[in-house]
């Protein structure tokens, strides 16, 4: 039998010790794919060791994050089947809305960041931290990307990425020098949740962006689904099939998939309602769906 791998590529922030991250989010994706796929679910139970965390980000902070705070967050959003009326209407205010607006002009006038939101701020500031790979921290991280891929791509292996907020840039990234440095031959599916890639100024930053044709994009994506919830700031630019259209064009992907609308991330915790965090993401059944069509179907 053929060796399926599931690869989760985190987002910003300092994270807790990998064992710990590793089983909440395995819990939290184990739930969105029972609440799509209860079937799918079980033949799931025993591949744990083919779930792949890329613990990048205390490379990038130097600390670890005490998970104990947010464990009844976690355990109460496994318990809750959806989204509430005021859920639903937070994810869609006119705040929200307001943030959007002013996220999208700072994705053209730079100068505008510090006025945006602290947590869309924070975002930025990272992002450029990782852009300007400062101390090589940028492809220390991608090594780590590459050192679990590789393997997995030269044994011909099916294995879907799943790349979060700043975690799907540090995927494209990887999977574009894999591409071109290394000349890797073979193909991945990649799922990005709550992803700036569509961002102008993301894209300009990509690696490979200042080539033309071909050389702009990885060639290793075979599928491309990118899901984004309503009320996620982060995800800024969420139609990526017309974003990376030429992708299709050149033949380097076979498709590229937009689910957002109507999609609810209705994590919580003491500050309330985060429409950007992984579990809230994995907990969801678009994003279970997703999944347990990838696994039965590789």
């Amino acid at each position: 039998m053929t060796n399926k791998h599931i690869i989760y590529i985190p987002g910003k922030n300092p994270k807790p010790q990998p064992e710990q991250h590793k089983e909440l989010l395995w819990k939290t994706m184990s739930e969105g794919i029972r609440r799509a796929d209860e079937r799918t679910a079980t033949a799931l139970q025993g591949q744990f060791a083919q779930f792949h965390l890329i613990s990048w980000n205390h490379l990038f902070y130097n600390i670890y994050k005490d998970i104990t705070p947010d464990i009844p967050w976690i355990d109460a959003l496994i318990n809750k089947l959806g989204p509430s009326k005021e859920d639903i209407r937070e994810a869609n205010s006119w705040r929200a809305r307001l943030g959007r607006i002013l996220f999208t002009l700072a994705d053209h006038l730079q100068f505008l960041i510090p006025l945006l939101p602290k947590e869309v701020e924070s975002a930025a500031k990272e992002m450029s931290h990782y852009f300007n790979n400062v101390d090589n921290i940028a492809c220390d991280i991608r090594e780590l990307v590459k050192k679990t891929l590789r393997p997995i791509i030269e044994n011909n292996e099916p294995v879907l990425i799943i790349g979060h907020s700043l975690g799907s840039v540090i995927a494209y990234d990887s999977l574009w020098e894999l591409t071109y440095k290394e000349k890797l031959q073979g193909k991945v599916d990649l799922l990005t949740i709550g992803s700036p890639l569509g961002m102008h100024y993301v894209r300009r930053h990509l690696l490979g962006m200042n080539g033309i044709g071909k050389i702009s994009y990885p060639k290793l994506i075979r599928q491309w689904i990118n899901i984004s919830s309503e009320g996620d700031i982060i995800a800024l630019e969420r139609n990526f099939h017309d974003v990376f259209e030429e992708m299709l064009k050149l033949h380097l992907v076979n498709s590229i998939e937009d689910h957002s609308h109507g999609i609810y991330n209705y994590f919580h915790n003491a500050e309330g309602l985060n429409c950007h965090r992984s579990y809230g993401y994995l907990v969801n059944p678009a994003v279970g769906n997703t999944i347990a069509h990838w696994w039965k179907n590789n």
